[in-house]
């Protein structure tokens, strides 16, 4: 077995072990729901250490002594209206708590519903953003609005992106609190806590907000190459906790749950982030907050919250703390914005993975690209050719040694008969030959190798980013996130029948045209060259490329759209570089070449 083959097995073999890991899932369990679960309530007094736990039963500050059901139909609520999103807020609490993003759909089918994104207290996987004050020195439990206080609306009867809205309520001891919302025309709600104190003593009390999430989402993918969970971010350095992990905590009593506590000196957030969504707490940046995560293993409620300084209201005085609230889509062109507008790190909430450094460049290339043309299928074919500029030198290098290699291949021959049984004097003389002709035989590998980060990484950006869910190419392929909609039994997307199942038996056997594509590039590239003489290596290099295509089948057909447009452009270039050098390929030689090897074989 000469150097080029074994580099070249070599290189195949670690393709096949990194695509193997890539294809290895982890089956979500079954989410735990809680409808009847209460909600967060205060328990905090003297200097305050946190928000509300959400383990805490009772109802605070209702003037009722009763909890209350808070399901949108039985709730007095303030519509959320934009040209984006809709909902509204629940004046139990305050809770801004029933959210649908209007421009995304929970599947490609015609009438499929928008996108809910929260949902109240009562409702299966609830999911909702409270935000209050915690009692300091001076003040009881029912001095302060709780989870299940009844606001009154001062100012504005819908919430658009031009008309906030304000809620009050009086406590009848000398404190009137009010809160301000608003909303940008896309995903950022902004919150302003006002305490006026009319009464004759200092009273102390600090501003939270808090994010309360019922059970693990009913779609979590638990997919390796995938984080959801709490994401955030304190002082420049990420976090992500994985569901699991939470639950893991150890049980803080001074928190009345599982938890773990960050102290952000000057810029942070905190949230939960599923695939194509994300709901954060941003304080005001460059003040110092509380970065809380907790766990009720007792009613299964996760729970983000943020919990600025203690303030000091002296009587007659007021004060107003704000922050901010995103709750939507995580689009990178929205969320790059509002990190240009202060929102210190917002871009890294995306789960761009461990080749961050080639992952972010990709999909900033990929995202222009597609503005560009104006489709996302035409816009990966460009980034394959832009990815394949960039690395032709290299590639360029690699296949001139290769054609190089072949010219050696009688001097090579010449030194085998020579060497006889004698490896050790074989390997001398061949390096002794490449050093005299300046070869160097690993090179052959390089552009295999090369793929490796490239085609993970651009794994990732498919996967992981919005922009690919539900992006049509052409013809039946309109998800380019999605495998190859198309298979024999629907003749390829001619005939309106679906796909087997992903994931399937079924699926795995009835293929789609890119895949079968893929399998007869890959098997093209391969006839630039003679079949090895070696048995073993020649029945490597038959299956090579129909075990890939048959592997691929599943993946995103996206991906698999970028490694046909490679596999060609490999193949173009190498045949050209090589017909450079003085060696003619001849493709269609070897194909019968092939074949004639397979008569011979059957006979």
């Amino acid at each position: 077995m000469d150097d080029q083959n074994k580099n070249l097995i070599l290189a195949t073999v670690l393709s096949f072990v990194v695509i193997l890991v890539w294809f290895v899932m982890f089956p979500p369990p079954e989410p735990v729901e809680d409808p009847n679960a209460v909600a967060v309530t205060g328990e905090t007094t003297q200097p305050v250490a946190s928000a509300p736990t959400a383990t805490t039963t009772g109802a605070a500050s209702t003037g009722t002594g009763t909890a209350a059901v808070d399901a949108t139909e039985d709730t007095p609520r303030i519509d959320i209206e934009t040209a984006r999103v809709d909902g509204s807020i629940s004046l139990l609490g305050g809770r801004i708590d029933d959210l649908h993003l209007k421009d995304y759909r929970e599947t490609l089918d015609e009438g499929a519903p928008t996108v809910t994104f929260l949902s109240p207290r009562g409702e299966p996987n609830a999911f909702y953003a409270l935000y209050g004050w915690a009692p300091g020195a001076g003040l009881g439990l029912d001095d302060v609005p709780g989870a299940n206080t009844v606001w009154s609306v001062a100012d504005g009867a819908k919430l658009t992106e031009n008309s906030p809205v304000t809620l009050t309520w009086d406590n009848g001891n000398g404190l009137i609190f009010s809160r301000t919302i608003s909303i940008d025309e896309n995903y950022m709600f902004s919150v302003a806590q006002s305490v006026e104190n009319t009464g004759a003593g200092t009273v102390s009390l600090a501003p939270y907000g808090v994010l309360a999430r019922h059970g693990e989402p009913e779609d979590l993918k638990n997919f390796f190459i995938l984080h959801e969970g709490v994401v955030g971010m304190a002082d420049g350095e990420l976090s992500e906790i994985d569901y699991d992990d939470i639950a893991d905590f150890a049980f803080d009593q001074r928190e009345g749950a599982k938890a773990e506590v960050t102290q952000v000196s000057e810029n942070g957030w905190i949230g939960f982030t599923d695939h194509y969504w994300m709901a954060t707490m941003i304080p005001a940046q460059g003040a110092p907050f509380k970065s809380v995560v907790k766990y009720d293993d007792r009613r299964d409620i996760y729970q983000t919250e943020t919990v600025m300084p203690t303030l000091t209201v002296a009587a007659g005085a007021s004060v107003t703390t704000e922050s901010q609230l995103f709750a939507g889509a995580k689009e990178w062109a929205t969320i790059r914005a509002y990190e240009k507008d202060g929102v210190a790190g917002f871009l890294d909430s995306i789960d761009w993975g461990w080749f961050f450094f080639l992952t972010k460049p990709i999909f900033a290339v990929l995202h222009y690209l597609n503005g560009l043309i104006g489709n996302m299928g035409w816009a990966i074919i460009g980034l394959t050719v832009l990815i394949k500029i960039v690395v032709f030198p290299l590639a360029y290098k690699s296949y001139a040694s290769m054609a190089k290699m072949k010219e050696l291949q009688p001097q090579m021959e010449k030194l085998k008969e020579a060497a006889g049984d004698d490896r050790q004097k074989l390997q001398q003389a061949m390096m002794e030959l490449y050093k005299r002709e300046k070869v160097n035989p690993a090179s052959g590998c390089l552009p295999i190798l090369i793929q490796i980060p490239i085609f993970f990484s651009l794994y990732k950006v498919i996967f992981v980013t919005l922009e690919l869910r539900h992006a049509p190419w052409l013809g039946p392929f309109a998800d380019l996130s999605a495998p190859d909609p198309t298979t024999i039994l629907n003749l390829f997307g001619l005939l309106p029948i679906g796909a087997p199942e992903p994931g399937s038996i079924m699926a795995l056997i009835f293929i789609g045209v890119l895949p079968l594509l893929l399998g007869i590039s890959m098997w093209l590239q391969q006839k630039l060259n003679p079949a090895p003489t070696d048995p073993t290596q020649q029945m490597i290099f038959a299956w090579m490329p129909w075990v890939f295509m048959f592997m691929l089948g599943g993946f995103a057909s996206g991906l698999v759209l970028y490694w046909i447009t490679n596999n060609v452009i490999t193949f173009t270039q190498q045949y050209a570089i090589m017909r450079s050098h003085g060696y003619k390929p001849d493709v269609f030689g070897n194909i019968k070449s092939s074949f004639k090897r397979k008569e011979k074989a059957g006979d």
